[in-house]
């Protein structure tokens, strides 16, 4: 009886490594580097900035690049922080931090539970954002540095009005429901080494 039940461990035990090894495997396929859950605060996002910034160095990837995937990287944890609805008193939160990069392209995700009664104003922010061109995100931003809010209904925050000037991208986002109160906000961000490079040289 005693061996059987050390059996059915072992199986257990195989059968995870093999779950974990399928879901690693899959996350290289995806040009996947990091991904962490859990709490997040200012010395984590250290923490991740740095190690984002080893793996790029690695690669001997592009300065220029290397600076806009780190000041990406810093705006959206601070945006996922000052969005979350996790936040404890000592600035602690609850959250998915993912980075990777695929074909020249980084991309960074972010995820956090929002109250419902937030969505809205959120959605509109990035919406806002969304549609402007680069002259109206500039004068949005000089807007927000110079009065802190663009009118008064409020308006994107300067987090993400500097996150889609710094990429020129488009901020994709999604708001899943968890329950009657709270949404699942994803924020995924992209940056075009090949089109920073192109600035450069230009």
């Amino acid at each position: 009886m005693l061996d059987n039940i050390k059996e059915n461990k072992m199986d257990l035990n195989v059968n995870f490594i093999k779950s974990v090894l399928s879901l690693f495997s899959e996350m290289q396929g995806n040009g996947i580097s990091l991904v962490y859950l859990g709490e997040f605060n200012h010395e984590i996002t250290k923490m991740f900035t740095s190690m984002a910034e080893s793996d790029m160095e690695r690669k001997n990837e592009d300065r220029n690049v290397k600076k806009r995937v780190y000041h990406v990287m810093v705006e959206t944890l601070q945006n996922m922080n000052k969005h979350s609805d996790e936040i404890t008193s000592q600035q602690i939160g609850n959250g998915l931090f993912i980075i990777g990069e695929k074909e020249d392209i980084y991309y960074v995700i972010t995820s956090n539970k929002v109250a419902r009664d937030k969505v809205d104003g959120l959605r509109s922010a990035i919406d806002e954002v969304n549609a402007a061109t680069p002259e109206e995100l500039k004068k949005m931003y000089m807007q927000q540095i110079k009065h802190g809010k663009l009118s008064d209904k409020g308006g994107a925050g300067l987090g993400l009005i500097d996150i889609a000037r710094k990429t020129g991208e488009k901020l994709v986002y999604k708001f899943l429901p968890i329950d009657d109160q709270h949404d699942l906000f994803i924020l995924k961000v992209e940056i075009n080494g090949d089109k920073i490079k192109d600035e450069k040289s230009k």
